[in-house]
């Protein structure tokens, strides 16, 4: 029997506006009596597990990188250091043993551009481990994104909710696979899954806070004005959630950042308890 201190959940970085959620979070995932592993890649070494003066040097890196999981090999070979998407901290986590990974939310398909499909949603579908959101991104095309979770066998659960969460939002109008109320009910369906031997991750969906979400309506008139703007100023690829993201925040008044932290919290302890509920049916 494995102690439930080992217990041990991932979430990936993000530097450099991050540094001091990702030290919340960790203090988030302690207080539930479970330890954090912080993935990063520092100087071209892939890091599961950062100290707090690797998270401040990485987060006052000039030229730190968003690193997916292509960008893997290229940034360990030319010994750069970044942040690691949700696809690539699924990879590292699942690679280093570890089961349970918090994040924001998941990448997915893109609002007008179908053929734009996050990697993260090809990895939610090989990588066994399970991955505690807050659904996908609201700039996402939430009804095509599930397509392809269904499409590809990953199960979509609610934790507390039948709904799919929207990220900002508590509700979205999709439904969700299974809904559940206890880590301990989690760690059956992990444990199903494995006697099962099936490849993909469980998706499991923590609404963010009431008191801290953005109502659906205002959140949906922030993310049209703001994907109106991106296309007219011909953003893309890479450049374009991280610009979306920033233009919510500015169109809400600062509200969808602490909605985002708030999830980001919440989430980091929803992941802890089922660490700690996996490790107790060791």
């Amino acid at each position: 029997m494995v102690a439930l201190e080992s217990a041990l959940i991932t979430h990936g970085f993000a530097p450099p506006a991050n540094l001091h959620i990702a030290r919340r979070m960790d203090a988030a995932v302690r207080d539930e009596g479970a330890l954090p592993a912080t993935v990063a890649v520092v100087e071209g070494e892939p890091r599961v597990g950062l100290s707090d003066e690797e998270l401040a040097r990485l987060a006052a890196a000039p030229a730190a990188r968003k690193v997916s999981l292509r960008d893997l090999p290229l940034v360990v070979a030319q010994a750069a250091s970044g942040g690691t998407t949700v696809a690539a901290t699924m990879y590292l986590a699942h690679r280093a043993g570890i089961g349970v990974f918090a994040t924001g939310g998941i990448g997915g398909v893109h609002r007008g551009h179908p053929e734009d499909v996050s990697a993260d949603l090809p990895a939610l579908a090989a990588i066994p481990i399970v991955v505690v959101c807050a659904g996908a991104k609201a700039i996402l095309d939430l009804p095509r994104t599930l397509e392809y979770l269904e499409t590809h066998a990953v199960p979509v659960i609610g934790y507390g909710s039948e709904e799919f969460p929207a990220f900002y939002s508590r509700r979205s109008g999709l439904k969700v696979d299974a809904r559940v109320e206890t880590p301990e009910e989690v760690a059956q369906i992990v444990q199903a899954r494995g006697k099962l031997g099936l490849p993909a991750a469980l998706l499991v969906c923590a609404p963010v806070p009431e008191a801290d979400e953005l109502p659906a309506r205002e959140a949906e008139a922030a993310i049209a004005q703001a994907v109106g703007e991106a296309e007219a100023a011909n953003v893309s690829g890479k450049a374009l959630t991280p610009f979306l993201l920033a233009r919510l925040v500015e169109l809400t008044g600062g509200r969808a950042r602490r909605a985002n932290e708030a999830l980001l919290l919440n989430n980091a302890r929803v992941a802890a308890r089922i660490a700690r509920a996996l490790v107790s049916r060791e």
